[in-house]
């Protein structure tokens, strides 16, 4: 905005620095001089003002205000003495009616009659030259004037051309046109709020007048706006039209109500000055909801806590009166002070802090470390053990997925899920994601069925969150991994070696009894599928996919997988470990192989020859299952490499030998199981 150096002086009563001192000040103390012209004997400023002081610096004496309080020096605030002619009512000549007091919280009009309209002294007109405005005559030059004074736009109507003397504000109606003073034809819609009276269109409420009510020097008798529209609004209305204007500018940043009567008073007094005619006594004033002083509590201990300088209390008092609020109710350490209306962005007790720095000065203030005590964030298990997890299937090959947290019809059906045991969503986004996944194999089956087209091998898992609903809705976050071409013991090998590195011991494979209505044999293969169970405790399956689940999703490759519960995992997860001194001794491996019905799972086989074998047995190793040629109907052979170590010597043959002959002993219990010799 361009402020004259002169304009400025006038409204301050000591010398101003020069112009070049005057923008250092300025500079400093948050207000950004783009550029410095002289004019004839005057200087041109060009401030920029930024939005938040906007509702008091968009105008001359907001900027002397701030002028005189860096200053430290009195301010001259422009005094208005108005001769009213009582026998001449203002209410007599016009009327307003707002239709929503949210677009325009007030609207002041004042009355004058008897006015000659002619040109502007040379001292306005210069003046307003030098801020960019074109002269035009008294009366637009006067309300312009006004405007770029007190930072209120107004305007002026010619009281003859209103309708029945009465001014509506109200939005605009479907196919409403109006021709502007600038000569320029608008099309106005439903948004656009207007000043109109019962013939049609006077104005665009906030951005520029018509032609219709326009003042010419005919012009007698005068009706002047001053009024306040929602920021919002003038905003809206500015940008649909593709109309930027002074006023438009002002309003939309957002203008103080209680102006509106001071600028008018000061409009009114220029144009008797001026244009000469009497004054209608009082003014037709819309204000259905007054602003009033806000106040604010200051505790002055917080100032030094917030800029890190002590300022006494005497020189923090010192600044905010000079800044124009209002000290009152001084108590220890902390004061109430009276926020001037004016002052739109002064609301909380931080605001009032940032003003005193900036006037202190913040160039004053010591660069220095912040003197806090620090404690330690609380350690987020949840993140560190799903991290930690992460990290360890990445290790071993498996590549992250991350899928969103929705099914579909089509997935509820291939899965056999009944939707009353899904979550459905009230507003899905697509077809696509009508439910809440109950589980997070659906989505990831999806991924392998669309990944196969281009690689083989694929190992992929996902951490993320499930939803159920039985009595009420539950989620909770699980752990699931997909191995393609794999088979049960490479699966399974994952899950030793994830237990392995989360601390777990005490793990079981146990059979699992599949139900007719249990929804897991729609994933699992009921004879390649096993319980997880720490101390009895289930944590998850593992075991071949489905195979009709596999056709059904059109996946070409076996698959395997696990799903575990990442809610009981990092429960009884531990970063402690107990320390295993690798054995010095010789270990010594016997094969065994064991013919079994076909039923049979592997896992029966293991649980007898640990239990059989005892703490010498170190490690089973399953390296065969075979079923076909020379193996009876019905039966399947699996073959074992059996570990015999001990901790504290080197283990004999006859001791070997024994707990080898044992092991058979029990096997052989089973009637239907044949140890193969």
């Amino acid at each position: 905005m361009l402020f004259s150096y002169n304009w400025l002086q006038s409204l301050i009563k000591e010398k101003l620095p020069k112009p070049k001192k005057l923008v250092e000040l300025l500079t400093m103390h948050s207000f950004e001089v783009e550029e410095v012209k002289k004019k004839g004997s005057d200087f041109v400023l060009d401030i920029n003002v930024l939005p938040n002081r906007a509702s008091d610096c968009f105008s001359f004496i907001g900027i002397a205000r701030e002028c005189a309080a860096l200053l430290g020096i009195p301010y001259n605030d422009p005094s208005v003495k108005l001769v009213e002619d009582k026998k001449v009512k203002a209410k007599n000549f016009v009327s307003i009616q707002v239709k929503n007091k949210n677009d325009c919280p007030r609207y002041s009009a004042g009355v004058m009659i008897d006015i000659k309209v002619g040109p502007s002294p040379k001292w306005m007109q210069q003046k307003l030259s030098v801020c960019g405005l074109r002269p035009i005559s008294n009366i637009v030059d006067i309300a312009n004037y006004v405007m770029l004074e007190t930072g209120q736009p107004l305007h002026a109507f010619d009281l003859d051309k209103i309708t029945e003397q009465k001014i509506i504000v109200r939005k605009a109606k479907k196919g409403e046109k109006i021709l502007t003073l600038d000569d320029e034809k608008y099309d106005l819609d439903k948004d656009i709020l207007l000043i109109t009276d019962k013939k049609g269109v006077l104005a665009i409420a906030g951005i520029k007048g018509g032609k219709r009510a326009e003042i010419d020097k005919k012009t007698k008798r005068i009706v002047l706006e001053s009024a306040n529209f929602n920021p919002k609004t003038i905003r809206s209305s500015s940008k649909k039209i593709k109309l930027k204007t002074d006023a438009s500018w002002r309003f939309e940043h957002g203008i103080d109500p209680n102006l509106t009567e001071i600028a008018i008073n000061r409009a009114l007094e220029l144009i008797q000055e001026i244009a000469g005619g009497q004054i209608a006594q009082g003014l037709v004033d819309y204000y259905p909801k007054k602003v009033s002083v806000k106040t604010i509590q200051l505790d002055l201990a917080d100032v030094e806590k917030m800029l890190g300088v002590k300022i006494p209390d005497k020189a923090i008092k010192n600044i905010l009166n000079k800044l124009g609020f209002e000290i009152f109710e001084v108590k220890t350490g902390k004061v109430k002070v009276k926020i001037p209306t004016r002052r739109l962005d002064i609301s909380i007790p931080e605001d009032l802090i940032e003003e005193i720095g900036r006037i202190f000065g913040l160039e004053k203030i010591p660069c220095l470390m912040p003197q806090v005590s620090l404690t330690s964030p609380r350690r987020n298990l949840d993140i560190f053990w799903l991290n930690f997890i992460k990290n360890i299937l990445k290790e071993v090959g498996f590549f992250e997925a991350y899928n969103r947290s929705f099914i579909s019809q089509k997935d509820a059906d291939i899965f056999k899920y009944k939707s009353f045991k899904l979550i459905e969503l009230k507003n899905p986004p697509s077809a696509d994601y009508q439910y809440l996944r109950p589980n997070l194999i659906i989505n990831l089956l999806k991924n392998v069925k669309e990944n196969q087209k281009f690689s083989k091998g694929i190992k992929i898992f996902e951490l993320g969150k499930i939803f159920k609903k039985n009595k009420s809705y539950k989620e909770k976050r699980m752990l699931v991994g997909l191995l393609e071409g794999g088979d049960f013991y490479e699966i399974k090998g994952t899950i030793d070696l994830l237990f392995d590195k989360l601390g777990i011991s005490n793990i079981w494979y146990d059979d699992y009894q599949v139900s007719p209505d249990d929804s897991k044999i729609s994933i699992w293969n009921s004879k390649i599928c096993a319980e997880i169970k720490v101390d009895n405790q289930e944590i998850g399956f593992l075991g071949e996919i489905s195979n009709n689940l596999l056709k059904r999703l059109k996946i070409k490759n076996k698959l395997v997988g696990f799903e575990l519960d990442f809610e009981k995992l990092k429960e009884i997860a531990s970063q402690e470990s107990a320390y295993s001194p690798v054995s010095v001794y010789p270990a010594a491996i016997r094969d065994l192989a064991v013919l079994v019905p076909k039923e049979t799972k592997v896992i029966e086989v293991l649980n007898i020859i640990n239990i059989s074998g005892g703490r010498l047995i170190k490690d089973i190793d399953v390296f065969d299952i075979y079923e076909g040629e020379e193996i009876p109907d019905n039966k399947k052979n699996f073959a074992f490499h059996l570990i015999y170590q001990a901790e504290d010597r080197t283990l004999k043959a006859k001791e070997i030998n024994k707990i080898h002959k044992k092991i058979i002993k029990t096997l052989e219990k089973n009637p239907e199981w044949q140890v193969r010799k």
